[in-house]
């Protein structure tokens, strides 16, 4: 198959979605597909050059990721696409290919925009559609859907961060996210009201609106779904802190254990919770799903991946590994279905 592997864009996710394009593609090729890595937002303009590899040769892409977000103003400045957000010759690359495998985390690679582009070009590709990739990447909207569908997520606020100024009915602790990143990108743990004026300045920096929800305490987990099946819970715990942007991409910061050491009746209400939440949001072929199990056993859900990390030690294909899908057999079965 001539598989466009499609990474990078404007995104404060855009190093981790180029490394798991690179590491994608690498496996494509082993598995004897021709692949271009291609990047969204820089197109025919990156310094990846946009042509098709294969394994008749031993060029491999490689791409690593920083400790810091990327410098989207930067990079918005180092290529005029006049405005747009898909760079030159993309949706041509992406119109020749056999399919497109979406290697995209945030922005419009996940909400639903690029997904909707694509239908109207009848461009094949993997992932959810773009209903419900904006359903999951809206935070606000997914927990509408969960509690709509008996799924169990904390309480929460939806607060427009430029004009709502009344934030004293906020209880602490609590957990303020932008409502439509990924990656624990502008998520900050708060404790008191400094702190939380703080967080909803920073927040600012990615989008007006914020998800304010209570924090719940407790063991931090991840179920992938793969072709209608979940997969075994992976748990995760960061060294220090919490699971954010630094401590999910940068070696050795967290333990992640998988299969989860819980009970076989805890890992079932786990993966029945995470197809509840999959089809609920009308996700596609495979996604992950996140949850904190508190002290008496609840899971809460915290939020649904459409496009989840895709580097070997992520958190799906160690989840595929646990029941022996490798590395390279989850990347052609995402691409082909088989």
């Amino acid at each position: 198959m001539k598989i466009v592997v499609l990474a990078g864009g404007l995104s404060p996710e855009r190093d981790v979605s180029l490394s798991s394009g690179a590491l994608i593609s690498n496996a494509l090729i082993e598995n004897g597909h021709d692949v271009m890595l291609l990047d969204l937002y820089f197109g025919d303009c990156s310094d990846i050059e946009p042509v098709y590899r294969n394994n008749k040769s031993d060029f491999r892409y490689s791409y690593s990721i920083s400790e810091q977000e990327p410098d989207l103003e930067k990079i918005k400045h180092a290529v005029d696409n006049n405005g747009s957000l898909i760079g030159k010759g993309v949706i041509e690359h992406c119109k020749a290919a056999d399919i497109v495998f979406m290697a995209l985390h945030g922005a419009q690679g996940e909400n639903g925009q690029l997904q909707a582009v694509f239908d109207l070009y009848g461009i094949k590709y993997t992932g959810s559609g773009y209903a419900g990739s904006l359903l999951a990447m809206d935070k606000d909207l997914s927990k509408r859907m969960m509690r709509d569908n008996g799924i169990l997520t904390a309480d929460w606020q939806y607060i427009n961060v430029r004009n709502d100024n009344d934030l004293s009915k906020i209880k602490f602790p609590c957990v303020v996210k932008p409502c439509s990143c990924g990656s624990s990108v502008g998520v900050a743990l708060v404790e008191n009201e400094s702190q939380l004026n703080a967080a909803v300045e920073s927040a600012k920096v990615y989008e007006d609106f914020v998800v304010i929800e209570d924090k719940i305490e407790g063991r931090e987990f991840s179920v992938g779904i793969l072709n209608g099946k979940a997969l075994p819970p992976i748990e995760i715990r960061p060294l220090n802190g919490f699971y954010d942007y630094k401590n999910k991409y940068q070696a050795g910061l967290t333990e992640e254990i998988c299969p989860a050491d819980i009970t076989e009746e805890m890992c079932s209400i786990l993966q029945k919770s995470a197809l509840d939440v999959h089809k609920a949001l009308r996700l596609g072929f495979y996604s992950r799903v996140d949850f904190i199990l508190d002290e008496n056993n609840n899971a809460y859900c915290l939020e649904a991946n459409t496009l989840p990390g895709m580097t070997p030690t992520s958190l799906l294909p160690q989840e595929a590994a646990a029941i022996g899908i490798t590395y390279k057999q989850l990347c052609n079965l995402i691409a082909t279905g088989e």
